[in-house]
């Protein structure tokens, strides 16, 4: 009987058909190409389960190559495998449920508004949900490499979907650029692992990965090219952290997010929730092994991530689409997730990637279902009263918001709660830099409760702005449908990592850590960093914990703080935002608004460093270039190519020619002779 395992393949290659079905077939087929998304989507939540299962009974993982492409010559060899483990297990679980449900709602979203491409835009779904799950299970930093790649390739695709517009096929290309940018450091750091350790063949887990080869470096004081392994380790994570930055739009690379919300609404939710931008994390969550042996690469993923979600959410406060509100919290959002890995809270951020895919992907469907009804109007300031005319949408939504804004007892506050408490603990113990990250991240969750109750009550609360919201479009099942079931879980999902209950009580209810504990050893990192029984993540790199009150006082005084922001940030919005005719309060900021409404002149700094900087040294090194270096070259080549020329002319091929050339010179020596002999 086949077992699981031998069928992860196929959790890819079903979307990959469906991808194939629908750009071939989907303009002859009912609804142009979705049903063959929605099978082959459901198909792969089905065996992701089954996979997650038999991870869940004991067998642990799987790690076995399906391809060579490159046969090892004594140093490497090129190889496409797979990877399973409970980290890659929980993750396809994730990425094929939001893309089940994202295949349902585009039913409503698309179908509805006499859209032409229908196939096109369903076998992008297809082809990027087959990228992301094949980047989840790969087995090596190449493939990963690969299907990183092709997953950008996607959402340039997608984002760029309505292409005769103006703003969509500009915002794919910045998309595109941005992140390629970040992608260019990615592919050297992968050079310089191949480089460092040729004989792993870039592997993430086992004995023969590089992740233990890195720490066998290290302990033996080994060097690369003149670097100690320690600097030259660091040097590698940073590389491959470039990549991560484009794709998980942190700060600088931030930039192209925003501009993606041009892409269709369901596109969105699958961007922000499980595909291109839950990436970056995963891909450090992937290679936790390797960064955890760099103390300073940990440091600076930890400070990045805190500024980051703190940045994002200044700007989140201000927006005036229901999706830009989202977008900059994505980025704040994913800030966490880096603060928490940086940190020494690598079981924290994929609690906080879990639950934030289900909440994420809620809130963009809930503002889909809010766009359909408002006929693609999407500024928060024309809306209203929305409340009472879609009850589903609105408690949905207002669930999600919860969740987001960290509010006890739903999703992210729990998730929320242990990443600032881990980044705590191991700030107090030896890291000051880590303290700045969390001071950062916690002064953002107030700044998150106001966005995000302040877009709730815009949105939803007071009276209509606009005729279209006195009397908005229905929405059918295939848009509640997928709202009901993120909405549930945006509920109850944080009941699988109650850390602080377990701290108050001892039960063993901490059933996230439960569960990445099961990777065997060496799959998860090379190193040992489950200290005792606590089934907690911790010491990382060196890092110490320290407490305020002990760890049971840190956990109470932390979760009350970080609880208190968030209500504080909550409780202002309503008091400004939660009447029947809210005025802008965010004018009295003045300049500072202008500041934030311009993105803190993101866009403009990078243009004036293209065009300003970096195209003036870009042609004086080409006029160097044209001018030193091709210029010795070509005028030694002149001076060949002019004698070339005229001993040419001598090479006429005519015989005769060649025969008068003889007789003359002839002529002329005889000639010469004779004179010399005269004068002698």
């Amino acid at each position: 009987m086949t077992g699981a395992f031998d069928l992860v393949p196929a959790i890819a290659v079903l979307p990959l058909v469906s991808f194939v079905i629908a750009l071939f077939a989907g303009k002859y087929m009912p609804k142009k190409g979705a049903l063959a998304g929605i099978a082959a989507t459901a198909g792969s939540l089905i065996l992701s389960l089954w996979v997650a299962l038999t991870v869940a009974t004991g067998d642990g993982g799987y790690n076995e190559t399906l391809y060579t492409f490159v046969e090892g010559t004594g140093t490497f060899s090129l190889e496409l495998g797979v990877l399973i483990d409970p980290l890659s297990a929980l993750m396809l679980v994730i990425v094929s449920l939001i893309s089940l449900l994202v295949h349902v709602f585009s039913l409503g979203y698309m179908n509805d508004e006499g859209e032409t491409g229908l196939p096109r835009y369903y076998a992008g779904l297809g082809l990027f949900t087959f990228s992301m799950l094949a980047f989840v299970f790969a087995s090596n930093i190449l493939m990963a490499f690969m299907f990183f790649e092709l997953v950008g390739l996607c959402s340039y695709l997608l984002i760029g979907f309505w292409f005769r517009e103006e703003g969509p096929p500009s915002a794919a290309k910045k998309a595109f650029l941005v992140t390629r940018f970040g992608d260019y450091f990615f592919l050297v750091g992968v050079v310089a692992i191949f480089a460092m350790f040729p004989a792993t063949a870039g592997r993430f887990a086992g004995e023969g990965s590089f992740p233990a080869a890195a720490q066998a470096a290290i302990e033996s004081g080994q060097t690369f090219y003149g670097f100690e392994a320690q600097t030259a380790i660091t040097m590698a994570g940073l590389l491959v952290l470039g990549g991560v930055m484009g794709k998980s739009a942190q700060f600088p690379l931030h930039t192209w997010l925003p501009d993606a919300m041009e892409g269709p609404t369901p596109v969105s939710a699958l961007i922000h929730a499980a595909t291109m931008v839950a990436a970056g994390v995963f891909l450090v969550a992937r290679m936790y092994g390797f960064y955890a042996l760099s103390p300073t690469a940990l440091g600076i993923i930890a400070f990045v991530g805190g500024f980051t979600a703190l940045f994002a959410a200044t700007m989140g406060v201000v927006k005036q689409e229901l999706k830009q509100v989202l977008a900059y919290s994505t980025i704040s959002q994913y800030g966490y997730m880096m603060l928490a890995l940086g940190g020494g809270g690598y079981v924290a951020a994929v609690f906080h990637l879990t639950t934030h895919a289900v909440f994420k992907a809620l809130l963009f469907l809930g503002a889909g279902s809010v766009i359909i009804a408002m006929h693609h109007n999407e500024n928060m300031w024309d809306m209203g009263g929305l409340k009472d005319r879609m009850p589903v949408t609105y408690w949905t939504f207002l669930a999600g918001s919860l969740a987001l804004a960290g509010i006890f007892p739903f999703a992210g506050f729990w998730s929320k709660d242990e990443v600032l408490f881990e980044v705590l603990i191991h700030g107090l113990g030896d890291s000051p830099l880590l303290l700045g990250g969390y001071a950062m991240g916690l002064l953002a969750v107030f700044f998150t409760g106001f966005y995000t109750f302040r877009m709730v009550f815009l949105t939803f609360h007071g009276e209509p702005r606009s005729d279209v919201a006195e009397d908005p479009e229905p929405v059918r099942w295939n848009v509640k449908g997928p709202l009901a079931v993120l909405g549930a879980l945006a509920v109850v999902l944080g009941a699988i990592n109650m850390v602080p209950i377990k701290k108050l009580t001892g039960a063993k209810i901490d059933y996230l850590h439960q569960w990445l504990d099961m990777a065997p050893e060496g799959f998860l990192t090379s190193v040992h960093h489950y200290a005792g029984d606590t089934g907690l993540l911790h010491d990382y790199a060196g890092y110490t914990k320290g407490y305020l009150a002990g760890e049971t006082g840190t956990v109470l005084i932390g979760a009350a703080i970080s609880l208190g922001l968030a209500l504080a940030g909550v409780l202002l919005a309503y008091r400004l935002y939660n009447v029947p005719r809210p005025e802008e309060h965010t004018d009295r900021l003045g300049r500072a608004k202008t500041i934030l409404m311009h993105n803190y002149y993101q866009d403009e700094y990078q243009v004036w460093l293209a065009t300003g900087v970096t195209l003036p040294v870009a042609k004086a090194a080409d006029t160097f270039d044209q001018g030193i270096v091709d210029g010795v070259v070509n005028g030694i080549s002149s001076v060949s190519r002019f004698s070339g020329r005229g001993l040419r002319r001598l090479q006429t091929g005519v015989v005769s020619n060649y025969a008068a050339l003889l007789t003359l010179g002839l002529v002329l020596l005889v000639a010469a002779f004779g004179l010399m002999g005269g004068w002698f």
